[in-house]
């Protein structure tokens, strides 16, 4: 699988912190499949070019040429939202801010 090694250059683009929490739930969360080849393009380039067409709105074809092809990008989206990746990800995400929110009030208690 391919590492993003340099920075984003967008603004929709995640940080390493964030891509840190984000990481090990969304790979709790794909299907298990047997690999017959490696995958071309790593998961957090996908997710940030699925980020990018969500913050700016434009067409999955319109997608900068520094990911992957839209084709592939929307593929992906597609599988993850049809068996329910995404809305599990919204959710653990939020379980995690709100856990992280009740440490931050209980140690300014």
């Amino acid at each position: 699988m391919k590492k993003q090694n340099k920075k984003s250059p967008y603004t929709s683009s995640l940080t390493d912190a964030e891509w840190a929490v984000v990481e090990p739930l969304l790979n709790a969360l794909l299907p298990k499949k047997k690999l017959t080849c490696p995958h071309k393009w790593g998961y957090r380039l996908l997710f940030d070019a699925m980020l990018y067409q969500l913050k700016n709105g434009c067409h999955w074809g319109d997608l900068p040429k520094d990911f992957p092809p839209y084709s592939t990008v929307y593929w992906h989206y597609k599988q993850w939202r049809a068996s329910g990746v995404i809305d599990k990800l919204m959710i653990g995400l939020h379980e995690n801010a709100r856990t992280q929110s009740k440490k931050t009030l209980n140690i300014q208690a």
